[in-house]
């Protein structure tokens, strides 16, 4: 059981709020270098007049700021290793998997499958509405781009997993001694973290609908699966065809990508048919391909 390797380790519930208290320091701390940055831009007074929705701009050059913006996630993932090791005495394949392994063709085929999903939208989305797209493709500004999302953006992903889909998700499962709670709680505070993204000022607060349905799908698969696989592949694929794809002025992300977008955001269809179309066929294809059973134990049995 993927929850119950937390019953293995030192799982006091004060070591999880210490440890997430740690892992949150770390993060602020690689934030630093994109803060001294836009301090040197702007200065004092020209900082405390910005606000998330222009933030990723000051810096003129997408590749530096989208760099410094992922620097934070890799100390952070630093913390998030010192805690496991030095507060719970946790091995990393523990908080990832129940298996006697990391399964990495779990993690390719989730990321194989939403990046031909994110493709295949993007394509047809172009199709249908091409003046809402600009084609922006540099071949030497997309080529830094590459490199710095093909290395970082896994840690940036790989960090919210461990640390909701797996770290919290596993503490609080056996403090309360059930596997809903848990699920609820990672889910509702995944998408509350989003709520400092610049597209809340675009879109509104409806947008944190989308990331929480999205915390529920890499919820629910990570307690289907008895490990954090899947999620890990789909949330990098996710992030990483984005930022090489599109862009917008309004997403946290604006990078060097292949397209932008000029039009207004559909949140409600979009979040719609994520919730309606895409996460349930998911769902569908990886419960067959790994022949999973028992949903209802999975998700809201208890812990013993």
């Amino acid at each position: 059981m993927f929850i119950k390797n937390a019953l293995k380790v030192k799982n006091n519930l004060w070591r999880y709020g210490l440890g997430v208290l740690i892992i949150f320091i770390f993060t602020q701390l690689g934030s630093i270098p994109l803060i001294v940055a836009i301090f040197q831009k702007v200065g004092l007074e020209g900082a405390a007049k910005l606000n998330p929705s222009n933030m990723m701009t000051v810096l003129e050059n997408n590749n530096l700021t989208f760099f410094y913006l992922l620097l934070s996630f890799v100390v952070g993932f630093i913390g998030f290793l010192i805690v496991i090791k030095f507060l719970h005495n946790q091995s990393l394949k523990s908080v990832t998997t129940s298996r006697e392994s990391t399964d990495f063709k779990r993690v390719f085929t989730a990321f194989i499958s939403i990046s031909a999903i994110i493709l295949l939208n993007l394509l047809f989305s172009i199709y249908l509405n091409p003046d809402e797209y600009v084609f922006q493709f540099n071949l030497n500004d997309f080529v830094i781009l590459f490199l710095i999302a093909i290395i970082f953006i896994p840690i940036q992903t790989s960090l919210e997993e461990y640390v909701f889909r797996g770290y919290i998700m596993q503490g609080l499962g056996v403090f309360v001694k059930n596997r809903w709670f848990p699920l609820i709680f990672t889910s509702l505070s995944f998408g509350l973290l989003h709520l400092s993204n610049p597209e809340i000022d675009k879109i509104g607060n409806i947008i944190i609908i989308h990331y929480i349905v999205t915390g529920l799908f890499l919820g629910i698969i990570t307690l289907m699966d008895e490990g954090m696989e899947l999620a890990l592949g789909f949330h990098a694929g996710n992030n990483l065809l984005i930022a090489l794809l599109v862009t917008a002025d309004w997403t946290v992300f604006q990078t060097s990508s292949v397209f932008k977008y000029i039009g207004e955001p559909d949140v409600i269809n979009q979040t719609f048919f994520s919730l309606a179309v895409i996460y349930p066929l998911l769902l569908i294809y990886f419960s067959k391909k790994y022949q999973w059973t028992n949903w209802k134990e999975k998700l809201l049995g208890k812990i013993s």
